[in-house]
């Protein structure tokens, strides 16, 4: 059998760069893990247990951040994520200014601002990197109040001379769950994403929000985030046209024997098609930040159990696939009657989590066998490997990776891996592919 930790990311920049427009035949950008060498965030004092330990808390810290965002007792002017500062799963190199200035941010499908710290820094976190300085950019602007840009977010207001009469610069404040916020101006400057093929895309003119007092849980070794989600400042809706609504992402297993790097897809390089795609609507619900799909059901071998709902609905986009979670969490209820399934069907010697963290863990020994497992989307039916639901948490530990969460439900990245998953924002749609994503172009 096959068993990994996990595959988290980050996205490397090349040299020679080409406008957006230039790019609508589509492009591809590599992701390495948050965990690797490679990395800014990797911390080589850690031990590969205490790594899933901190993965696992982060994606139950995240699960509270996004049932909370969608919790009908906050109120719509609040300004609040869904992520905890420093909790995102994948990191992204990208460059922002004329002359391009490369920063390190957390790359988050839940949420959609794109901001980094910028001077002169009033009051901000800790920070490795040097900060971003907008006035040694050619291409930066402020945002004016009276600009149709200022009323994209919500979470804006005035400063400056003329305030009043809506002359002055528009600002931001964007709050997260646990309390971690960024305040500054919202602006536009030139963004420039890395290429597989060499040539960077240059995307000119976008929205972002430029840090000015930033505080809370974010790590010394990040510069910032890149909201990925659905909503209209995120980078996958400022790409917009250019990619006809369309990216996918092929995950890594930590333990792969092929290449080490993953790969994001955008525009024509993220159609997901051929033998063995299967296909499920996406939802749109309230907050649009999110990309829900409805959960039917899931077998643990022949035996089928259907799932009642969560927080965020009963029956359609009932659960939330999110690439910076690293388990699948589901309500209590439905993860006993899973997990005691997957018990009953398991072959293996019961151990403890060495962290404490999951409930149903074995010896990973040559007798262990596991139940395969088929996740019921609406119009698809997605088949998992041991690899997509069990982890190695110790050299002679695996652990089932589901885990039960208070309400709400999300489809996390370890059950992602080896998959070509693919968004296609028009066409409203969310499609799998079995993929190896080791040796996959």
């Amino acid at each position: 059998m096959e068993f990994h930790l996990l595959a988290l990311a980050t996205i490397i920049i090349s040299s020679a760069v080409f406008s957006i427009e230039a790019s609508k035949q589509g492009f591809s950008i590599e992701i390495i893990s948050r965990d690797s060498p490679k990395s800014p965030f990797y911390n080589p004092d850690e031990t590969p247990t205490t790594r899933i330990a901190n993965a696992f808390r982060r994606s139950t810290n995240r699960a509270r951040l996004f049932n909370s965002r969608t919790s009908d007792s906050i109120s719509p002017e609040t300004a609040e994520s869904v992520i905890s500062g420093g909790a995102g799963e994948y990191l992204m190199n990208i460059s922002v200014g004329t002359p391009s200035f490369e920063i390190v941010a957390i790359a988050d499908t839940g949420s959609d601002l794109i901001w980094t710290q910028c001077e002169p820094c009033d009051q901000c976190y800790k920070q490795d990197a040097p900060l971003f300085d907008p006035s040694h950019s050619t291409t930066y602007g402020d945002i004016s109040c009276s600009s149709k840009k200022c009323s994209i977010l919500k979470e804006t207001g005035c400063s400056g001379s003329g305030s009043g009469s809506g002359s002055g610069i528009c600002q931001y404040q964007y709050s997260y769950g646990d309390s971690s916020s960024t305040v500054g101006n919202l602006a536009v400057d030139t963004l420039t994403l890395g290429s597989t093929n060499g040539r960077p895309v240059a995307i000119t003119k976008a929205l972002f929000g430029c840090g000015h007092q930033n505080s809370g849980t974010f790590s010394p070794s990040g510069s910032g985030i890149v909201g990925l989600g659905g909503g209209p400042v995120s980078l996958i809706s400022q790409l917009g046209s250019t990619i006809s609504g369309k990216f996918s992402y092929c995950l890594v297993p930590a333990t792969s024997r092929g290449k080490n790097t993953s790969t994001l897809n955008f525009g024509s390089n993220a159609i997901v098609s051929g033998s063995g795609v299967q296909t499920t609507p996406l939802i749109s619900k309230d907050p649009d930040t999110f990309y829900f799909l409805t959960l039917e059901a899931i077998s643990v071998g022949t035996k089928r159990i259907e799932f009642g709902g969560s927080r965020f609905g009963k029956t359609s986009g009932n659960i939330i696939i999110d690439s910076g979670t690293t388990l699948t969490l589901v309500p209590q209820d439905f993860f006993s009657e899973l997990a005691l399934e997957v018990e009953n069907q398991v072959t293996g010697t019961r151990v403890d989590d060495p962290s404490g963290f999951l409930s149903l863990c074995y010896e990973s020994n040559s007798n262990l066998t596991v139940p395969k497992l088929t996740v019921h989307f609406k119009g698809a039916d997605i088949e998992l490997k041991a690899l997509n639901t069990f982890v190695e948490v110790s050299e002679s530990v695996i652990c089932f990776a589901f885990n039960p969460i208070d309400s709400g439900a999300i489809f996390g990245n370890l059950s992602q891996m080896d998959f070509l998953v693919g968004y296609d924002l028009q066409a409203k749609t969310v499609s799998f592919k079995p993929t190896d994503c080791a040796n996959s172009p």
